[in-house]
């Protein structure tokens, strides 16, 4: 169950609440019975494992392939001109 953040704008007390999402959202501060107010914050999502990239889904010879030639030909052009 996801926790809520609420905030009074009365006293500016905050609370948090753990709640289902069917639950309806609290509006009635517990210490000076003002309205509460839903905090909203950023969330951090790290994705781990395969199938977020674009590449994850495709065969490894067609999405290697493209990488090596590119990197080849780099360190080629930056071989010739440190050797100048």
């Amino acid at each position: 169950m996801p926790t809520y953040q609420y905030q009074c704008t009365e006293c500016g007390e905050g609370l948090e609440a753990v709640q289902k999402f069917t639950d309806d959202a609290l509006t009635e501060c517990p210490s000076c019975n003002g309205r509460l107010k839903k905090v909203f914050s950023a969330v951090g999502i790290v994705f781990k494992g395969s199938g977020f990239y674009r590449n994850d889904s495709r065969s490894t010879s067609s999405s290697s392939d493209p990488a090596k030639s590119k990197s080849s030909s780099g360190s080629e052009s930056s071989a010739a001109s440190s050797a100048a």
